[in-house]
């Protein structure tokens, strides 16, 4: 399975909303999220959660603004991002 540090919109859209499914008390958690993810490792996924986890600090700490996600019109195949309130609280509750 290829693995590596380049996430793309798909594959952060399925971590996101696999964190929201996957809490912090499932059993083989990690491994539920690599595969939710596909193309991801273990070691990938838990790197990404610890990044994620330092940006939400961030931004709650007031430090960066919240991203701005965009829909990009004309295109069907565009990702939209769950709604930031819902990808916090997952946050929280991991």
């Amino acid at each position: 399975m290829a693995s590596g540090s380049t996430w793309t919109a798909k594959q952060n859209k399925l971590f996101e909303n696999a964190l929201a499914i996957y809490d912090k008390d499932t059993p083989d958690r990690w491994h539920n999220l690599a595969r939710a993810v596909g193309g991801k490792t273990v070691e990938d996924v838990k790197r990404h959660y610890e990044t994620l986890v330092e940006d939400v600090n961030r931004i709650e700490a007031g430090h960066i603004p919240l991203p701005n996600y965009k829909k990009i019109s004309g295109n069907s195949k565009a990702y939209s991002f769950i709604d930031e309130e819902q990808r916090f609280k997952a946050l929280r509750l991991s």
